[in-house]
């Protein structure tokens, strides 16, 4: 195999969140096809969400030390009143990985079945609803903030620690509607206990077997999903990027590999650096704006 520049000369550390998670998942999931792939280990390195982000821009730039990041790498300078990185400035894109959408699910008492009659009810019903997340800035929060403020409802968000308590309190009663992750809701909406009204990406997917687009269903140009990407430093030389990337396609092609994400909720989504890029402006000019309409804080 020609590496550019004799790259890797030793093994490549994947820096990324704490364990458990679907970014950790990921990166142990790509770890052992890229080492056999460029001859070199492949550590999976996992940090504090900030502490990952911080720590990458500082490495050499060699190609030596990746970083596996969500949304929370470009959007962070919204959530937070600092942040010691500039996504587009500090590092250099790779490729997106994969991306998973959610899933507009709402409790069986309530008399809707599209996302046009939620809308409508909503409105009828304003401030009376209420809708249940996880943590502040995750995307099942951003999809709901998104979700009231294109269709210009008012509906109530209630807190909860993480998206299981969230679904708990939608299958209870005390919550009305709810975006969980494809993963998370469509196992309730198979078990009877929650209704799907729509997927919330601008086309069906295979993750939410069934269920039309949000856009399609009454809320035109609705569009909201979560995306993991594999950046290095910023001046990290074009030839390594570019073996890196074409190795991170090859790697997602792998039909075990690409199972067993979506079988974790996930589809792959390899493309260019340049894609990759173009996805993170998008979100900042859109999803950013609405963080800040919406005054969203991370926690």
């Amino acid at each position: 195999m020609a590496h550019a520049q004799g790259f890797p000369a030793k093994p490549i550390r994947i820096v990324t969140t704490v364990p458990g998670g679907s970014l950790d998942l990921t990166a142990r999931l790509l770890a052992p096809k890229l080492a056999e792939r460029l001859g070199q280990q492949v550590i999976v390195d996992n940090r504090g969400g900030v502490t990952s982000m911080e720590l990458v821009p500082r490495a050499p730039a060699d190609g030596h030390t990746l970083l596996l990041a969500s949304a929370s790498l470009w959007l962070s300078e919204f959530l937070r009143d600092r942040v010691a990185w500039d996504a587009l400035r500090d590092f250099a894109p790779v490729s997106m990985l994969v991306t998973s959408p959610n899933i507009i699910v709402v409790h069986p008492s309530l008399p809707v079945r599209t996302v046009g009659e939620l809308v409508t009810l909503a409105k009828a019903r304003s401030g009376e609803l209420n809708y249940s997340t996880g943590q502040s800035g995750a995307s099942a929060h951003l999809a709901g903030e998104l979700f009231r403020a294109m269709a210009g409802v008012n509906i109530v968000r209630v807190a909860y620690k993480g998206q299981g308590p969230a679904m708990l309190s939608l299958i209870t009663g005390e919550a009305q509607l709810s975006f969980p992750n494809a993963s998370t809701g469509t196992s309730f909406v198979k078990a009877g206990k929650v209704r799907g009204l729509a997927v919330t990406t601008l086309q069906p997917s295979a993750l939410a077997p069934g269920l039309p687009t949000a856009a399609a269903s009454g809320l035109p140009g609705y569009e909201s999903k979560a995306i993991l990407g594999l950046f290095a430093p910023a001046k990290t030389p074009p030839a390594i990027i570019d073996l890196l990337n074409q190795e991170i396609v090859r790697t997602l092609g792998d039909v075990d590999v690409r199972k067993r994400l979506f079988d974790s909720g996930a589809e792959t989504a390899a493309g260019t650096p340049t894609e990759l890029t173009a996805a993170m402006k998008s979100e900042m000019a859109t999803t950013g704006r609405l963080i800040k309409q919406m005054g969203i804080r991370a926690e």
